[in-house]
């Protein structure tokens, strides 16, 4: 306003006077100010205009008030829980699998390990029909890891004279370890260094919470691979190479050996019945020798995997480059199918009474409480007023769904015409998880997020056994669902 004394504008809140000068001085101040923050927005940038333009579309009506007072408070899933699929769980199941004790791979990302050890103990326990045995997972993990640090260590050795910033340089390099795999590593690892049950090494703390002793693992590793690069820069002969990586891995084996225990090279071991009775005598065993009693024979060699991945050809073969196993064992190879043949041979399995290795994308629909999962369990498109749209194909492309957990499939719900209604899986989240340890999935969802499944030979068509032996398409471990089961 102006002062009718001395014709001066005057600021009525901060009671400043501001003379005509100085008014147009602000003024100016103002339009540089403005035109300084449009000058900071690229091209693709949010510029003021773009965010005045997203801001008038919001809505501000009492609807949206109210979601967001709820959701400030609350779980997004709590809210987003599809009411009217809240009803009991059906538990009823045609096929089922003889049903075992459930185990808890704690605050670690060896599902896969879990997973592949249900099925050799189920299909020990169906052979024998009355023992039982608990297999270590903690003795096999040690060599795991033993292995994929030779295989970081190799693989700097081999890829020495690519540039650090190379992407296969840089694979060894962001993942030089991790706990997560398949079921071609349990065999591999299995047939090398044979099994030992759970009683002669049990879990250790860092066996169950793995992340602290996978860093340090990991920086040793990372400092070893820049030596062995350097080795090779300077001209290093083959033999030297190898005689510094051997002892670059007894450092590791050490660490590995008082984090997660020295692996036992003889025990003695006496077999239970199901009720915990001892049956007969004692005897001594090395781990090959108790791998031989209770599996029996090679394991590779005798199953498939095959996987639904719809954004590639089906019945061709594809295998993994640079898989965890590499150096010694094999690559993960498989052989791509429609889900229709997946669950076919799914039901002949466990029909026969054979669980089976499976993989999911689990976190996607989970209903914890209730252990179910299902495509209606949570309503996020009707909370936030969109839709979620993305095929199974979109959603593996663009990393938004992949495998990311095993389970061991153990059951399934047949109608009239011998189709699948509802599967179920053993977990290895612990026995009060979800449906006692287990979860129970409908059809929809299975066919929407199951990815891997490893199938004894004899529960495969020949058709498809011949199209396993094709001379696979190798494909990069970068690819978004070739990430190990965790």
């Amino acid at each position: 306003m102006v002062c009718t004394n001395c014709g001066i504008f005057v600021n009525p809140f901060e009671k400043i006077p501001i003379t005509i000068n100085m008014r147009k001085f602000f003024f100016t101040l103002f339009f540089v100010a403005a035109v300084i923050s449009n000058a900071q927005t690229n091209d693709g940038g949010i510029s003021a205009q773009m965010l005045q333009q997203i801001q008038r579309s919001q809505k501000s009506g009492t609807t949206d008030r109210a979601l967001f007072n709820a959701i400030a408070a609350n779980s997004i899933d709590n809210l987003a829980q599809n009411f009217t699929n809240q009803g009991p769980v059906d538990t009823y199941f045609s096929v089922e699998t003889k049903k075992q004790s459930i185990h808890d791979q704690k605050s670690s990302g060896r599902c896969w390990l879990f997973s592949g050890l249900n099925v050799l103990r189920s299909n020990f326990a169906l052979k024998t029909d009355s023992l039982t045995v608990e297999y270590s997972q903690a003795y096999l993990f040690f060599y795991d890891q033993l292995e994929k640090a030779n295989l970081m260590l190799q693989g700097c050795i081999d890829h020495a004279r690519k540039p650090i910033d190379d992407q296969r340089v840089q694979f060894f390099f962001k993942n030089p370890i991790g706990d997560g795999g398949t079921f071609c590593g349990v065999a591999d690892l299995v047939e090398k260094y044979g099994l030992v049950p759970m009683s002669v090494m049990p879990e250790t703390y860092s066996a169950e919470n793995t992340s602290r002793m996978a860093k340090i693992v990991s920086s040793k590793l990372r400092e070893y691979g820049l030596e062995l690069r350097q080795m090779v820069a300077d001209g290093k002969k083959a033999s030297a190479l190898k005689e510094r990586k051997t002892e670059m891995l007894a450092t590791i084996y050490h660490i590995l050996s008082i984090t997660i225990g020295e692996p036992v090279k003889e025990f003695t071991y006496a077999f239970k019945n199901k009720d915990g009775k001892q049956i007969g005598e004692a005897k001594k065993y090395t781990p090959l020798s108790f791998y031989q009693e209770t599996v029996g024979g090679p394991i590779n060699g005798t199953f498939i995997m095959v996987m639904n991945d719809p954004r590639r050809e089906y019945y061709k073969t594809y295998e993994v480059e640079y898989d965890r196993h590499t150096y010694d064992g094999h690559n993960w190879k498989y052989l791509n199918l429609p889900m229709e043949d997946i669950e076919s041979m799914a039901i002949a399995s466990l029909k026969d009474g054979h669980k089976l290795y499976s993989s999911y994308d689990v976190g996607k629909q989970l209903d914890r409480k209730r252990g179910f999962l299902d495509l209606e369990n949570y309503d996020y498109e009707s909370l936030f007023g969109t839709t979620f749209s993305m095929d199974k194909a979109e959603r593996i492309s663009t990393f938004d769904s992949g495998s990311t957990h095993a389970m061991t499939l153990t059951a399934v719900d047949l109608d009239e015409a011998g189709k699948a209604k509802k599967w179920k899986v053993e977990n290895s989240w612990g026995p009060t998880y979800g449906q006692a340890g287990c979860f129970i999935m409908t059809e929809r969802w299975m066919r929407e997020y199951m990815f891997r499944l490893v199938v004894d030979k004899k529960y495969v068509p020949e058709r498809l056994l011949e199209m396993e032996k094709q001379k696979p398409v190798m494909v990069m471990p970068e690819d978004p669902l070739f990430q190990m089961d965790e």
